[in-house]
């Protein structure tokens, strides 16, 4: 099931711009104090590190990634999730000329 719509909600208005503008998100805090992010990866091919573990959630678009360690990388589509450790990294890479890959990052 694909996350449509976060209700009682913080939200940094500024948004968090990575990679020349190939990644950007906005923080977000629910009212229990969990913290999250929301954003999209444009097409592109990047890298990023973890502290806190970390559940990519796709709801529109898709991508591929390849965790550390892995040779194989592996597609997610909208109403998909993977799980990336803390302390680690992950590859991932949205195609040319595919629609961008939008996101929920929840903080484990």
């Amino acid at each position: 099931m694909t996350t449509e719509k976060i209700d009682n909600i913080s939200v940094t208005t500024q948004a968090n711009v990575y990679f020349d503008g190939k990644c950007i998100s906005h923080g977000i805090t629910l009212a229990d104090g969990t913290k999250k992010s929301v954003g999209v990866i444009l097409p592109a091919s990047l890298t990023f590190n973890t502290g806190a573990a970390e559940i990519m959630e796709c709801v529109a678009g898709a991508c591929e990634y390849k965790l550390a360690g892995s040779d194989e990388w592996v597609q997610s589509s909208a109403g998909e999730s993977f799980s990336v450790p803390g302390n680690s990294k992950f590859d991932i890479r949205v195609a040319a000329g595919f629609e961008a890959y939008h996101y929920i990052c929840h903080f484990a």
